[in-house]
């Protein structure tokens, strides 16, 4: 802060003489000396200035470009991301009647040839219970310690008329002393113990609603265990006549391909592979067949969508890399983003299967043209798509695999499109050697030529003031010498006068 104010201070002094010099100047000699000083200063320092000029115009230029493409880059395969984990490229399973059931395939589920035939007997329910009607919900009832156990349970117009316990421990659950319905609904709440609590009120005044999760071990007894004897009006189980079991918990069951199953939830994803069930109602009787839909469609124009946008993002990285005046024809980074592009249609996405089937973009009919763009051969594609489905379904899943290293880059192999692009992306965006690095590069020549034109315009300044002082004082000396010319030419002119008489 020291030099640079001081540094401020005695540029600021120095142009301030080197202005009251000029305007002393010119007296004796009658040469515009602040015009040739200018004019000196100029032209010793034009050079410099120029080449710091044109630096600064090729790192500001250099530092755009190379945003731009790791913009260009990072923004391919956020989109490639989203579309393939979006779904609609991978195989689907349908329902021949979504009313009954309902499917959706799982992450990374292979569901080609499903056929399933499914028929629901019985919905998964949860119990459900309530209290009888309380005139006044902020009316006293009492405080104390209910006990909440968890089992199965044998419901009969609308009563409890079995119980038996399950293995895990009973909760109990404080209420507050003097608490009201609403108090007990909350404390009840508040024990996240599996049960949710709320009190309903109508013109005939409110009732508890109590109600735990599907399953037929989900059945449960609420039992006031101490404290004020009012709290087991509001006991749920064997026995209790305050409260009505209003639904009973029972799991669901179903019959796949013939075999009867149970769950206790009413969608679950361990019955078919790879497909979650959702059931919408119970239909006895009725079969509904489960089987799979081919995107062969948005394969395609996944493919077509996806060399469009390569080509954007190529043409933006030949024309920065062109050795004829390109941007970044000197760049690393961007050179080598180029090179692992044009091999990414060679590159092997999924691993070696079945004996002739494609595992690269080249060998689904995506070519690459002499510039490095490329172009899709349709009949190709369509051939491939129709013998090899799962394959390049596969190339457009979001998979797992190992890695090929090419020098400082790392393309996937194995791992799918996605999997590839990313490796470039990470590559291209790298701190190291990426594009990152070069950004930060150019990000420290740009400082470092601020430096050398605050450097240059202190040399001009003090050049300036140089040749001012040294006009100065041949001005001045100019003045004289025409001082005593003008004595001496006087005296001559005297001593020629007195001759003359």
């Amino acid at each position: 802060m020291t030099t640079t104010s001081g540094t401020s201070s005695t540029s600021s002094s120095s142009t301030s003489a080197t202005a009251s010099i000029i305007s002393q100047l010119n007296a004796g000699s009658g040469i515009d000396t602040g015009a040739l000083v200018d004019q000196l200063v100029a032209a010793q320092f034009a050079t410099q200035e120029d080449q710091l000029s044109t630096k600064g115009d090729t790192l500001t230029a250099e530092i755009s470009a190379v945003g731009q493409l790791k913009s260009d880059i990072t923004g391919f395969t956020s989109a490639l991301s989203t579309l393939i984990k979006g779904g609609t490229l991978q195989t689907a399973p349908t329902t021949s009647n979504s009313s009954i059931v309902g499917v959706s395939a799982l992450a990374g589920a292979s569901l080609a040839g499903l056929s399933a035939q499914l028929e629901v007997d019985q919905l998964a329910t949860a119990q459900s219970a309530s209290s009888g009607v309380i005139a006044d919900p902020l009316a006293t009832i009492g405080g104390g310690t209910m006990t909440l156990t968890f089992g199965t349970a044998t419901v009969s117009n609308g009563q409890m008329t079995g119980f038996t316990a399950g293995a895990d421990t009973p909760i109990d659950i404080t209420i507050p002393a003097n608490a009201n319905l609403n108090d007990i609904a909350k404390a009840i709440a508040n024990a996240h113990a599996g049960v949710t609590a709320s009190v309903i009120t109508d013109g005939s005044g409110a009732r508890l609603m109590l109600k735990g999760a599907t399953g037929e071990a989900q059945a449960f007894t609420l039992t006031a265990t101490s404290g004020d004897a009012a709290l087991s009006s509001l006991n749920v189980g064997v026995g209790a006549t305050g409260t009505t079991i209003g639904t009973a918990a029972q799991d669901a069951e179903v019959t796949l391909d013939g075999v009867q199953f149970s769950r206790s939830s009413n969608s679950f994803t361990d019955l078919i592979a790879g497909v979650q069930v959702d059931l919408a109602s119970a239909q006895p009787g009725t079969i509904v067949s489960i089987g799979s839909s081919r995107p062969t469609a948005a394969l395609s124009q996944a493919v077509t969508d996806f060399v469009d946008t390569f080509n954007q993002v190529i043409a933006e990285v030949n024309t920065d890399t062109d050795p004829q005046g390109g941007t970044l024809s000197q760049d690393t980074a961007a050179k080598n983003l180029k090179t692992m592009l044009r091999q990414l249609t060679l590159t092997k996405l999924i691993p070696s299967g079945v004996d002739g089937a494609p595992t690269t973009l080249a060998e689904i009919g995506v070519g690459t043209n002499r510039d490095g763009t490329l172009s899709v051969d349709a009949d190709q594609l369509s051939t491939a798509l129709a013998k090899w489905p799962d394959q390049i379904e596969a190339m457009f899943a979001d998979l797992k695999g190992t890695s090929v290293s090419l020098g400082a880059n790392v393309i996937d192999s194995g791992r799918g499109l996605l999997g590839a692009l990313s490796s470039i992306s990470a590559s291209a965006s790298s701190t190291v050697y990426g594009l990152t690095a070069s950004a930060t590069k150019y990000t420290k020549a740009q400082s470092d030529l601020s430096d050398a034109k605050d450097k240059l315009t202190k040399q001009e300044t003090d050049t300036r003031a140089r040749l001012t002082q040294q006009f100065a004082t041949m001005d001045s000396m100019v003045a004289s010498y025409k001082s005593t010319q003008t004595f001496l030419q006087q005296q001559i002119d005297a001593w020629n006068g007195k001759s003359g008489n």
